[in-house]
């Protein structure tokens, strides 16, 4: 480097936020729903970024893990539809329990869909 030192924030000057025990509880516990430290959470907010929640991310984790039995499932019925050598001892009995669990994993897709789109409850 040419001799210049890079400005960080631990060496500037710290804003000072006072607030009731109650607000500082409440900003707390954003933060920590948000997956980030007071400090960050306060000065993302404060510079007008919208902080998304941590549970949103374990959402679509699991959504990405739902999608994925949905995929191996599909594929085992084109398997079995295609007159594959691999599923010839599959029976009527076996399609119709994986066509039974593609819709139950259909129905999990969507009850997790839901509760991303619909507000959630204050807790």
């Amino acid at each position: 480097m040419n001799g210049q030192k890079s400005i960080t924030r631990k060496s500037c000057t710290p804003l000072k936020v006072y607030c009731l025990p109650q607000e500082r509880e409440l900003i707390e516990l954003n933060a920590k729903r948000a997956g980030r430290s007071v400090a960050g959470y306060l000065r993302e907010v404060g510079q007008g970024y919208q902080v998304n929640c941590v549970t949103d991310y374990e959402h679509v984790r699991e959504l990405v893990r739902i999608n994925g039995d949905l995929g191996r499932l599909g594929g085992l019925l084109k398997l079995w539809l295609t007159d594959d050598v691999r599923t010839a001892p599959f029976g009527t009995a076996t399609i119709l329990k994986l066509l039974g669990r593609i819709e139950a994993t259909q129905e999990d897709m969507s009850c997790i869909m839901t509760s991303l789109v619909q507000p959630r409850a204050k807790q």
